[in-house]
């Protein structure tokens, strides 16, 4: 049990782990998805978090915080500008950490951590091919032609209605019961375009028309 244990150490003295965060949460705001360890990916990803939270703050002190932080002071405006802009209505998670295998050589957990909605996002990703392929799928049970083939407008119409769609009782395994989309997928569409509005459901439809063609 973790008891009086504030983070981890990781294996190094204060000054060198502090400065190797630093370095992580640099290179994660600068490319907005790395690849590292899982410890150092979880460590990495609560100060960067910390980090954006100033940027929406937008005050002096925050702003000292942040030039005090970050490696590399051209990404400051980054902070203040742009994460702060599309963080605006999230309450808080702005990473993601995606488990990624281990490591080879010394079998060490790896993971990706990523900013949330950035544009290289993988769960958005793998949410418009999900809601592809289920499409495709039964467009295939359902029709007789070699090439399956389905509109952007028809992809958007399932996905606004997908995004929009409630079901009582709610939970994580009885999530939207009775739709076009599987159950995981329903729940993943909806977390993906939460914060996202117009642009991400225009974004995802056409992403996800990408994987509803296929040759029999």
């Amino acid at each position: 049990m973790k008891h009086g244990v504030a983070f981890r150490k990781l294996s190094r003295p204060t000054a060198h782990r502090m400065l190797m965060l630093r370095n992580m949460v640099t290179s994660l705001i600068e490319h907005e998805q790395i690849r590292t360890t899982l410890p150092k990916a979880r460590e990495a990803a609560r100060l960067a978090e910390k980090i954006i939270t100033y940027g929406k703050r937008g005050n002096l002190t925050a702003g000292r915080k942040v030039q005090a932080f970050l490696l590399k002071p051209t990404l400051i405006p980054k902070v203040f500008g742009l994460l702060a802009h599309r963080y605006a209505n999230r309450p808080g998670g702005y990473t993601r950490i995606h488990k990624f295998g281990n490591r080879t050589g010394d079998n060490a957990p790896s993971a990706v951590l990523e900013l949330v909605d950035n544009p290289k996002d993988l769960r958005f990703e793998m949410t418009a091919r999900a809601v592809g392929w289920e499409l495709m799928s039964q467009k295939m049970l359902h029709g007789n032609r070699r090439v399956v083939d389905i509109t952007v407008n028809a992809v958007e119409k399932v996905v606004r209605r997908e995004k929009d769609k409630t079901v009582k009782p709610a939970g994580y395994l009885r999530h939207g019961l009775g739709g076009r989309l599987r159950r995981i997928t329903r729940f993943n569409l909806q977390k993906v375009l939460q914060f996202r509005g117009e642009l991400g459901v225009t974004d995802l439809s056409r992403r996800a028309e990408e994987y509803t063609v296929c040759r029999r």
